[in-house]
């Protein structure tokens, strides 16, 4: 039994340095996945500010929707063809709050406030 509880006390350690991280380790991953988000987000808004649609056509997913200030429910394609035929434009994205980044393993949460001014079905819109 003496020899017995070293070996598990060795076999927990050798466990949790194989599959765990340190809290440094951890936090330098969110950091860097937080910057990633953050750049992400970024090109998202230039993309929309440019009207750069091959690059929005691999942002959005297929099944992508959008509801606009008139309240008009559009599919990624029509969202598409909007910003190609100019129907869709923005003059500008400026955010009101800071962007807050949460990583939580796999998954990262970013909430802001950003106030639009442009056109929407080539209806002038703001807020």
């Amino acid at each position: 039994m003496k020899g017995i509880i070293p070996c598990i006390v060795i076999l927990v350690a050798l466990l949790s340095f194989a599959f765990g991280q340190s809290e440094t380790q951890q936090q330098s991953a969110d950091s860097s996945s937080e910057q990633e988000v953050r750049q992400a987000i970024e090109k998202y808004r230039a993309a929309l500010l440019r009207r750069d649609n091959p690059a929005l056509e691999q942002i959005w997913a297929d099944d992508y929707f959008f509801v606009n200030a008139s309240g008009e429910m559009l599919t990624k394609g029509q969202r598409l063809a909007n910003l190609k035929s100019g129907a869709t434009t923005l003059e500008s994205i400026n955010e009101e709050e800071d962007l807050k980044v949460r990583v939580h393993q796999n998954t990262a949460v970013a909430t802001s406030r950003v106030t639009i001014k442009g056109r929407y079905s080539r209806q002038p819109s703001s807020g």
